[in-house]
C-alpha cells in the first residue's frame, strides 16, 4: 500500500500598513471598497498558492496598522468603521497612532525658504504625519513570529522599510509574502520568499454592488 502524501498544515497572519495599502488601492481604482471579511480568506488563499499549492493554509490573525488626526471628522469616520467593523472580524488586530503636527512648514526647493501658508488659499501648511506605525509593524512581526503564533506571514505594503525584517524572519524560517502593487515595492517583493500581486485579485474583495 503507498503511503499516504504528507500535507503541510500553515498558519497565516497578515499584516497591512493600512495607509500604504488604502492609497495603493485608490490609484488603481478611486471608487473601490474592500469588504475586510472576504480579505482575509483572499489573502490567506493566495499565500497558499504561492508557497504550495498543496498545503493546507488556514488564517490566524490580521494585524492592521493606521493612523489618525485627533481634529480631522475624517479620520474620526475612520476610527468609529475601526471599532464598528474592523475589529469585529475573527482574529483582527487594530493598532491606531495619533498623528503628529508638523514642527516645521515645507520649504520651496530652489530658495529654500519655509512656506507657513498656502500662498492660493493662505491655509496653515504645517499638516500631521504618520510616526511609529513601521516599527510597532517590524515588532509585532518578530515578536509573534518569536511566539510561534504564525508559519506564514502575508505583508500588505510597498514600503522598502520593511525589507530588513522580511529577511531577517526569513533567515529564521519564516516565510514572507508580498501582497504587492507592481511596479511598487518590487524591492520587497525581490526580498520576501515569494508575492501576489493585489491588482490582479481586488474584484474578490470587492464589496458587492460597488462599481
Amino acid at each position: 500500500m503507498c503511503a499516504s502524501k504528507v500535507v503541510n498544515s500553515l498558519r497565516v497572519s497578515i499584516f497591512v500598513d493600512f495607509s500604504n495599502f488604502s492609497l495603493s488601492l485608490k490609484h488603481k481604482n478611486k471608487n473601490f471598497r474592500a469588504d475586510w471579511y472576504s480579505l482575509v480568506r483572499v489573502f490567506t488563499a493566495e499565500a497558499g498558492k504561492v508557497i504550495d499549492s498543496h498545503a493546507h493554509v488556514f488564517y490566524e490573525s490580521m494585524h492592521v496598522y493606521g493612523s489618525y488626526d485627533p481634529s480631522s471628522k475624517k479620520d474620526g469616520n475612520l476610527r468609529n468603521w475601526v471599532s464598528g467593523v474592523l475589529d469585529k472580524i475573527s482574529g483582527v488586530h487594530v493598532t491606531l497612532k495619533e498623528r503628529e503636527k508638523v514642527k516645521s512648514p515645507p520649504r520651496c526647493p530652489s530658495c529654500q525658504e519655509e512656506i507657513p501658508r498656502c500662498p492660493n488659499c493662505s491655509s496653515n501648511m504645517c499638516g500631521t504625519q504618520e510616526k511609529g506605525i513601521d516599527t510597532a509593524i517590524v515588532t509585532d512581526m518578530i515578536k509573534l513570529a518569536w511566539a510561534d503564533a504564525y508559519d506564514v506571514a502575508v505583508l500588505v505594503s510597498s514600503d522598502k522599510d520593511f525589507v530588513p525584517v522580511a529577511e531577517f524572519l526569513q533567515s529564521q524560517g519564516i516565510k514572507i509574502i508580498h501582497a504587492s502593487f507592481p511596479p511598487w515595492g518590487n524591492e520587497l517583493s525581490q526580498k520576501c520568499w515569494g508575492n501576489f500581486e493585489v491588482p490582479k485579485i481586488m474584484s474578490a474583495f470587492q464589496k458587492k454592488n460597488d462599481p
